[in-house]
């Protein structure tokens, strides 16, 4: 396998390569692109491993990490989401259901190799614990867009495998769970406990075979909800000639759209219009750098009037006479802003005055966790009653 697909086979990408393998060597060559997004990642990241290192240390024997950040209270999300991984870091070893005298090992932000099947392949765990023959491999994700499932995902689950193979040799290990600690979205979400052997199993007929796919330039290029986070994403030609076909939607009797076919096009639409939005921010990109994309232009957007300095301008506006009323407006802190003030504890006396009204419907695939609503009855059924 060549030097350059070692690279970009890494657990992280593991969701996109396993289902297209080839867009691995599609990418290869392509620029990282760096987003204040990911580097408030990398920061949270960096708060986390601090607030584990400092409070874990104080019970429990660490490997040591000379790279480890002090936080700051400058960022109090930060400090609270780090707090909320080191819950689920407590909650996890409590899991192992080891006694006093039997204290888990415990690794954070260790370097794991699984290049047995994916040559060259390897991750950093952000905290492995071990006892009483179960391994548990824990991942924190800073993002509140997207929230990552642990059941069934392949980073952790390669995570694992190489977390398997390093501490094997150690430790007896029959078991193996991984979950994902993601406070801006959902908590904390773990998959259900999944043997060695089945781990090895997956590792050896699932991720092989499609590892050594990838080296191949003819290996397949499957688009689908995985092409988010593809560099390729924009204009791989897969992905257009995928929202770009007809096949299937031709005129057809009745002139209704049948119940399937309006499925397949709410299916095919949805990433229709993701595909269009990320076409239009790599077109922007490319005319911003200089590059013709023809019959299209960068133009400056609409702009917003501020103030340079607003308490002076307002102090200004007084001495000239202006009302305070007309310069203040009094309103009511939200509900969520003020359970966050006061803490859950303290809001608790105000639940009396809280309701919860049932969401708005909205259509989601049917894969989706939540149950589905009930039908409501029309007025046809209720005639026939």
């Amino acid at each position: 396998m060549s030097d350059v697909q070692h690279a970009i086979l890494g657990a992280s990408s593991a969701h996109r390569w396993l289902n297209c393998p080839g867009s691995a060597l599609l990418t290869a060559d392509m620029p990282d692109q760096t987003t204040p997004y990911a580097e408030e990642g990398t920061q949270a990241h960096a708060v986390c491993e601090a607030v584990a290192r400092m409070e874990l240390a104080k019970e429990y024997q660490l490997v040591s990490y000379a790279g480890a950040v002090q936080p700051s209270e400058d960022n109090q999300e930060m400090l609270e989401c780090a707090n909320v991984y080191l819950d689920a870091i407590l909650e996890a070893i409590a899991g192992l259901g080891l006694s006093i005298e039997d204290p888990p090992y415990i690794a954070l932000e260790q370097r794991v190799d699984f290049s047995q099947w994916v040559p060259d392949g390897f991750g950093t765990a952000d905290c492995i614990l071990i006892g009483n023959g179960i391994l548990h491999v824990i991942d924190y994700k800073h993002g509140k867009g997207v929230r990552v499932e642990a059941e069934g995902n392949p980073q952790l689950m390669l995570y694992a495998l190489g977390a398997l193979m390093r501490y094997q040799p150690l430790y007896f290990i029959h078991t193996v769970r991984w979950s994902i600690v993601q406070p801006r979205n959902g908590g904390v979400s773990q998959a259900p406990d999944m043997t060695a052997d089945v781990l090895l199993k997956w590792a050896e007929e699932t991720v092989k075979p499609v590892a050594i796919l990838a080296d191949n330039p003819d290996a397949p290029l499957n688009p689908g909800e995985w092409c988010r986070f593809c560099k390729a994403r924009a204009t791989c030609r897969a992905r257009s000639d995928h929202n770009l076909a007809l096949e299937g939607f031709e005129k057809k009797d009745p002139k209704l759209l049948t119940p399937q076919e309006v499925s397949d096009a709410l299916t095919r639409g949805k990433d229709l219009v993701k595909w269009l939005s990320d076409l239009e921010e790599y077109a922007l990109s490319e005319t911003l750098t200089g590059k013709t994309i023809p019959g299209w232009k960068a133009v400056e957007g609409r702009s917003i009037r501020s103030w340079t300095d607003a308490e002076a301008a307002f102090a200004k506006a007084l001495e000239l006479g202006v009302p305070e009323a007309v310069l203040y407006e009094r309103k009511p802190v939200t509900l969520a802003a003020l359970e966050k003030t006061l803490g859950k504890k303290a809001f608790l006396p105000l639940n009396a005055f809280v309701t919860v009204p049932p969401g708005k419907p909205a259509l989601v695939p049917e894969a989706d966790k939540r149950p589905a609503l009930a039908s409501k009855p029309t007025a046809e059924d209720d005639f026939a009653k």
